[in-house]
């Protein structure tokens, strides 16, 4: 999912720009002092997952967890993320400097997208179904993810166009187990830690003797 620097046209990288820069400044502006810990663990968790490849043919594809983090940190996913690729991009060359507005973007606002949708069925009550949302938020962030990415490369040029054709299709194994991975760790934090979620713990009734 990251786009390499050269691969896309100026006008693209712009809007890219433009767009990320908004979306870090919102996050920066809804993100407090409280979040920072699961701001920088998730960060770390974008970090970690881009490096576990799943081979497909003669290449291979990565995870993102793009949906969970998007789903736990709402708007904050965008400097989580931002953070993350600049790091790869220093350090490990992993997509690059002039592309990362839209590697950001391309990448956050599946998420943040996810986690509007699936709002109301993550902080709900039943654990089961915060899960399946979770499931279906962590899928549906990749499957948006992979569309934007696929535009971003048909509008560089024709060149790309087979490339961007191949990308859905590609990314439906990491769709299959983001969603399974997400689902499984939104019906932990539901039990666990469900304020993360920004669902409020249920008080425990005292046994009467």
């Amino acid at each position: 999912m990251h786009i390499v620097d050269g691969a896309l046209s100026i006008p693209v990288l712009a809007l890219g720009g433009v767009l990320t820069a908004i979306g870090v400044g919102i996050g920066l502006k809804r993100m407090d002092y409280d979040n920072l810990p699961q701001v920088g663990m998730l960060s770390a968790v974008f970090f970690i997952a881009s490096y576990i490849h799943l081979p497909l043919g003669f290449t291979s594809v990565h995870l993102i967890m793009n949906g969970l983090i998007g789903i736990v940190l709402g708007w904050a996913a965008f400097p989580a993320l931002f953070v993350a690729l600049i790091l790869q991009a220093v350090f490990f060359g992993f997509g690059g400097v002039l592309v990362l507005g839209v590697n950001t973007f391309n990448i956050a606002i599946p998420g943040l997208i996810m986690y509007a949708i699936c709002y109301w069925g993550i902080r709900s009550g039943s654990s089961k179904r915060a899960a399946i949302w979770g499931a279906i938020g962590g899928a549906g962030a990749v499957a948006i993810t992979s569309l934007l990415v696929a535009g971003a490369l048909a509008l560089s040029g024709d060149a790309f166009i087979l490339v961007a054709k191949a990308t859905l299709p590609a990314h439906v194994p990491v769709m299959l187990i983001e969603g399974f991975v997400s689902g499984a760790a939104v019906y932990l934090l539901h039990q666990v830690k469900p304020e993360l979620l920004g669902v409020k713990a249920q008080p425990r009734l005292q046994g009467v003797r």
